[in-house]
This record gives structure tokens, sequence and C-alpha cells, in this order.
């Protein structure tokens, strides 16, 4: 399996840490709202768009009991809420894929049924987002590893067997690729829930595989931190405005000023990991020369005098013998005279 991969112009590797716009349906079923979407994620410091395509008669059932919890949601069951947002067909992704072309991103969608992924495929995306909630949808992972395209796939409230069941699967048919993706699906995510330490778990379980996160606490602090702990591709809900109506994300997603922040803080965060151990750096050798101590006279001492614990004391600079070397010194006679704030050598010493 490559844990480095092109996806468009976009590179992926343990080298740079990619952010995916996750716009969603957070379009509201605009064409003009998702072009906002697509040049503001841009601006901002997105690598890639990724938008979600589905159609509710294909998702879920029409009794299907909502799982988020959004005061301003009036719709009563999933159906209801999705068929609210499922209007885009073939034609308005190629015009988002078009404008995405325009202002330089990629390109991404969640297909959630067959058809979706051929869809997207025949237009000529560059590769597949899997939800966390189809992680053992097996026909929909089959269709879409046979087109042996990038995958990325969440893991929200999946165990560690059914991640290593799907990935295996995928593998079979003929996924090549595949970015695995700590997920809660907990709509906000609170930071006790984040579960940060699971990917390193992902990595020590999936060495060949590249490891990201989706994220859905609110603000930036946690995706931040989670490149410390390994992620290489960080994906959040995204908005222009979190006061938008009709989908359900757009007040958990960021803005475009904490996209920027957070493409901010990231760049920062992998130049702070660029080395690999502990060692000193040449940043520090005069900090090292100057701040560190040497065992210095303490008054002025004659010829022959016994070196004690009350005629020598550690100062600044580290030029000199080290105090680590206190006990080296002790006892030992003086050549000659010395004077206080002498930098003490060995040769000084009989």
């Amino acid at each position: 399996m490559k844990k480095t991969f092109k996806f468009g112009a976009v590179n992926f590797s343990e080298k740079n840490c990619v952010i995916i716009a996750e716009a969603g349906v957070n379009h509201n079923g605009s064409i003009k709202i998702a072009e906002k979407l697509i040049k503001e994620a841009k601006k901002n410091g997105a690598d890639i768009i990724k938008f979600q395509t589905y159609k509710a008669e294909e998702l879920t059932i029409k009794k299907s009991p909502k799982f988020w919890d959004w005061k301003e949601e009036k719709s009563k069951t999933q159906f209801d809420a999705y068929k609210k947002l499922d209007s885009f067909n073939k034609e308005e992704y190629r015009k988002l894929i078009s404008l995405c072309k325009k202002n330089k991103i990629e390109f991404m969608s969640t297909p959630f049924d067959n058809k979706s992924v051929d869809m997207l495929y025949n237009l000529g995306v560059k590769g597949f987002k899997i939800a966390s909630c189809d992680i053992t949808n097996y026909p929909l992972l089959k269709k879409i590893a046979k087109k042996k395209l990038p995958i990325f796939i969440s893991t929200g409230a999946s165990t560690i067997q059914e991640i290593l069941d799907t990935v295996n699967f995928l593998k079979r048919n003929s996924a090549k690729k595949i970015c695995i993706m700590q997920c809660t699906l907990c709509y906000p995510t609170k930071p006790e829930n984040a579960n940060l330490n699971s990917i390193s778990e992902l990595k020590t379980k999936f060495p060949n595989h590249l490891i990201g996160f989706s994220d859905h606490t609110l603000g930036i602090t946690i995706s931040s931190a989670s490149v410390v702990s390994g992620a290489r591709v960080i994906e959040k809900h995204f908005t222009i405005d979190k006061k938008l109506k009709k989908s359900a994300d757009h007040w958990l997603s960021i803005n475009p000023k904490e996209l920027k922040e957070l493409r901010e803080n990231i760049n920062e965060i992998m130049l702070s990991l660029k080395i690999k151990n502990k060692k000193v750096l040449a940043c520090e050798k005069q900090t090292r020369k100057f701040a560190r101590r040497s065992l210095v006279i303490f008054e002025d001492i004659k010829k022959g005098t016994i070196i004690n614990e009350k005629n020598i004391i550690p100062k600044r600079p580290g030029t000199g013998i080290s105090p680590k070397y206190f006990n080296q010194v002790i006892g030992r006679k003086t050549k000659t005279f010395l004077e206080k704030d002498r930098i003490l050598k060995f040769s000084d010493l009989e």
C-alpha cells in the first residue's frame, strides 16, 4: 500500500498535512453559496473542498429517526432533513468541479449510493471519501474500491476489528491508496471524546497507511493538536456563515477565519515536527556554551591550596570545567596563584 500518493495536484505523505474543507451540504442547495464556499476554502488554506452526494430515497427510510440535535431543525426524520438538501444532480456537480478547477482547489465528495459513485467517477473525480456510517456497507465499499482511486475512510463509532475488516475488504477489491481517519460520531464532539490517542493506535495497526482525522469538535484546537499525534489529513466541517439555516452542519462548522488559523497552526506544527530525535541543534550551540556553568574560583587562593567546596563555585559561562566533574576537582592542589572569578582549568591543578 502507498502512504504517499497524489490526489490531483495535492500530495499526500507523512511530510505534509492536507486540509479538507468539508462543505458537505452547507451549500443549502445553492450553486451561488457553493461557489462562495469554494472560493473561501481556497483563499484560507484548504487543499481540497469536499461535498456530499446523495438522494434521500437512496439513503434512509422515511421514518428513520434523526441522530443529531440541532435546535433549529424542524424536520422530524432523517428523510425529511436530507430531502431538503439533495437537489444537486450531475450538472450541478459538473459545475462544482469546474468552479474548483477555476479556483485551483481539488474537488472531492462523499457518495452515499452506487449511482452517486458512478456519476462522480464519470465526472472525473480524483478519489472518494467514505463516511463513518458506511464502514460496514460492503456493497458500496466494493463499488468504490473497484474504481481504483484514492479512498479516505472515516472510522467513527467503529471498533479496531471493524476497521481491519473493512481495510482488508477494500484491498481485496483493488483499492491501493487508503487513508484511515480517526473520527468520533458525536455532533459536536466534546474534547474528552475526540480520542486523539487512537491516531497513534491506528498508526501502529496500519503502518502502511496514511492516518487522518475527521473532526467534529468545535473550533480548531483539537484539529491542530491531532497533527502532533500523527494525523496527516485533517477534515473539518466548513461554512461561510455559522448562522445560516437549512443544513444542520452550519453551526458546528468552522468559518473562513478559523480555517485560515487552522492552516497557519498546522504549518507551524509541521515545522516543529521536522527534527526526528533529541540532539543539540545548531541554534543551541551558542547558548549551550555561554549559559551553562564552569567551576570558578570563589576567592583568591595561593599556590598549593587544596581545592574544597568553599573555594570553587559553578558560574557561567560554560567554557571551563563542567560542574559535573566537581568531585574530580575536590582535593587537588593548585599549581599557581588563582584569582577570584577565574574559570578553573585542569591545567591549573596538580
